[in-house]
């Protein structure tokens, strides 16, 4: 199939999945085209036209040559001028799925023409995604005021294939997609591993036989509802009564019991992500914006702004980051409760067979929650806040503060990294419990889930190097996350 984008409110969390992830190209359509050439040729009358027509990077000078005002031959110099200055960043890349999805959220400063671009430019942009080149951009470096940084290394092969018109190089650098395109990613992100953790903790819930009452979905709706509801609902969705088994007659340990509202906050981080990047995939984030003539403006007219500067990318990500940490401390406290037999009334270290003998008296299960401590620990550094950057590299003063989502994305990445892993050794000392416990039969929605796990990490009943089973595990977590990313 292919995407056709007509206005800005064709960008959406679901195109950025079927473009970025999936590979599904795109194409502008008629309605998109008219509209895009209709206000190129009211921009142009506007810069020929006005008197006080004054338009950054047209026909005033940009960045520390702001004060010129431009001839007829130098506006020409600046619109050949090619996006290739600022490519100084350096360093792993990110992923094609982000870079696919910085082109598609650089149509919405271009959709309705705000950019002032031409149709042409438009027609390249999808081509870059229909089986054009995707230039790598660096993760790392990214400390420039707005995002010229990232830009010009994404779109300077696109410019050297073209003679650039007045304002079309200014349509490809200027505004905020990077910062629309990260948090849509990390929202996507957060999707996968939300599903995933719901699941793990469940099986952990079964193993540990904590009483179901603790997850009855009332209980959501009697902290009011809302993201409280959908995490117990979720939850008890995965779980169903234990036939046989005699149910623990207390209560569970608090790690147990707050499971669902650690899995609320989650829910809460992830609409939060979801709802800026709605928000910020069709905003028009263009400098100078222009504005079709009015009775007041019968020109139209073009206002300087600061829309390159997204302010809540960042904290969006932060707070999935933080879900993530709070995810993995949960995983630490839950392992631990499986492991202490005065707790869960089952082995110590849930030691199996020979193992009571022959061990050192922790097992290879037994130094799981050391791991999943360093995980825990790993995920609280990278979900530390990221604050607009203090340091000031303009020089010159123009380009006095640098955009954070740049920053917020490699952490909440590394976060969820963290929380695959501490995920996949809760998992493992779930099913050593069950197996210990000799309980082969699970709720028939975790099933797939215990399969799984027992595939890549059998029950251990002797000591074992187990951390290259573990990091399969982990990688196989990763892998349903990013299920549907075009490899």
């Amino acid at each position: 199939m292919t995407l056709i984008l007509n206005t800005r409110r064709d960008l959406t969390l679901g195109a950025v999945r079927r473009v970025a992830w999936q590979g599904e190209a795109v194409a502008v359509g008629e309605t998109g085209l008219a509209r895009i050439a209709q206000v190129r040729a009211a921009f142009l009358a506007y810069v020929a036209n006005d008197p006080q027509a004054s338009v950054y990077g047209v026909n005033r000078g940009q960045g520390e040559m702001i004060h010129q005002i431009m001839s007829g031959a130098d506006m020409e110099r600046l619109a050949r001028l090619k996006p290739l200055a600022a490519a100084v960043p350096f360093g792993e890349p990110y992923p094609e799925r982000v870079t696919r999805a910085m082109v598609l959220a650089r149509f919405a400063n271009i959709l309705e023409g705000h950019a002032a671009a031409t149709p042409r430019l438009a027609g390249k942009l999808a081509d870059m995604l229909n089986g054009g080149t995707i230039p790598p951009v660096s993760q790392h470096g990214q400390g420039g005021a707005g995002e010229i940084l990232a830009l010009y290394a994404l779109f300077a092969g696109l410019s050297g294939e073209l003679d650039l018109e007045a304002a079309e190089r200014g349509a490809l650098i200027n505004g905020s997609p990077g910062a629309s395109a990260l948090v849509a990613d990390a929202a996507l992100v957060a999707e996968g591993r939300l599903a995933v953790a719901l699941e793990v903790l469940a099986l952990a819930i079964e193993a540990f036989n904590a009483p179901l009452e603790h997850y009855d979905p009332v209980l959501g709706e009697l902290l009011g509802g809302g993201v409280h509801a959908q995490a117990f609902e979720r939850l008890a969705g995965f779980l169903e009564p234990r036939g046989a088994l005699p149910q623990r007659p207390y209560q569970a340990p608090v790690s147990y019991r707050i499971v669902p509202g650690v899995l609320a906050q989650a829910c809460r981080a992830l609409e939060g992500a979801r709802s800026v990047a709605a928000t910020s995939l069709g905003a028009v984030t263009h400098n100078p914006v222009y504005l079709m003539p009015d009775a007041q403006h019968p020109w139209g007219r073009c206002l300087s702004t600061g829309g390159y500067h997204n302010a809540l990318a960042a904290p969006a990500m932060d707070d999935i980051a933080a879900a993530s940490a709070d995810l993995c401390l949960l995983c630490v406290r839950l392992t631990a409760g499986l492991l202490n037999g005065h707790v869960s009334g089952y082995p110590d270290f849930l030691l199996s067979g020979r193992q009571v003998g022959e061990s050192d008296g922790h097992g290879a299960v037994g130094y799981l929650p050391m791991a999943a401590v360093g995980f825990a620990e790993e995920a609280r550094h990278a979900a530390q806040r990221t604050f607009i950057p203090g340091a000031d590299a303009s020089v010159f003063g123009q380009d006095d503060v640098a955009a954070p989502a740049f920053l917020a994305w490699p952490r909440v990445m590394a976060a969820g990294r963290c929380q695959d892993a501490a995920l996949a050794v809760l998992a493992v000392a779930a099913s050593q419990a069950l197996h210990v416990t000799g309980r082969g039969q699970v709720a028939s929605r975790l099933k797939p889930l215990l399969d799984t796990v027992r595939a890549i990490v059998p029950p251990v009943t002797a000591d074992r190097v187990l951390a290259p089973e573990l990091q399969a595990l982990a990688d196989h977590f990763r892998g349903r996350v990013l299920e549907g990313e075009a490899s």
